[in-house]
């Protein structure tokens, strides 16, 4: 089985003694339903991360399998001081490094993409990867966790997630990088929400007193160590 989705498939249609439909997994992993479809159709060809975690632990199969179709799906994974890291051998992608000026402005018409601050590469696969892009941290609302210098790959295709880290503009042209926290629907059932610092030094914005876009997702978070 050389695609995700043949494994996807084999894991909730021929392993268990009764079949897991789509929906189950997405509760199991903390996705929407139309990320299940995208991997069970082959439009999004690879899963990794928290997503892969969960998703392996749920369907009870070896995640290093489910990721790459290498070992077999129910091989035991062990844990020990000499086999506790794999090769990543997923491909290089190169994406734009931005400033939080540019991040405000991207996916808008003022938005030319000519000019980024710089350029760097990730492994991190996209089902469109035009929608990629690197940041660097500033400032320390995002303390302990994020500090400054740390860079962080952010993938505006995605929808926010309760918990999800996102990108957002709040007014002006320039980008914030908040945790996303859902506090109510509108009347129009539309997701009333928080962009919630995590140093409490910093104040809480709220989409019921200021008008905020949601930018991207953040999907990768790298932090240098000397």
């Amino acid at each position: 089985m050389k695609t995700l989705s043949e494994r996807l498939k084999y894991a909730m249609e021929v392993l268990p003694p009764k079949k897991i439909k789509g929906v189950d997994l997405a509760r199991a992993v903390g996705v929407k339903p139309p990320s299940v479809s995208d991997w069970l159709s082959g439009k999004s060809k690879t899963m990794e991360g928290p997503n892969l975690i969960r998703a392996a632990q749920f369907l009870k199969v070896n995640t290093k399998w489910l990721a790459t179709g290498v070992g077999k799906p129910t091989d035991d994974e062990k844990n020990t001081e000499f086999s506790n890291v794999s090769f990543n051998n997923l491909p290089f992608m190169e994406i734009p490094v931005l400033d939080f000026v540019q991040a405000g402005l991207f996916g808008t018409v003022g938005y030319d993409g000519i000019n980024p601050k710089g350029k760097t590469y990730t492994t991190y696969q996209s089902a469109k990867p035009s929608e990629v892009f690197s940041l660097t941290i500033e400032g320390m609302s995002m303390a302990p966790e994020f500090l400054p210098g740390d860079s962080i790959v952010v993938d505006a295709s995605l929808a926010p997630q309760p918990g999800s880290y996102v990108i957002a503009q709040n007014g002006s042209y320039e980008a914030t990088f908040k945790k996303y926290r859902v506090i109510g629907y509108d009347e129009y059932g539309r997701e009333e929400f928080e962009l919630v610092p995590l140093n409490p030094d910093y104040p809480t914005i709220s989409s019921r007193d200021h008008r905020i876009a949601i930018i991207g997702v953040m999907v990768r978070h790298m932090r240098d160590y000397k």
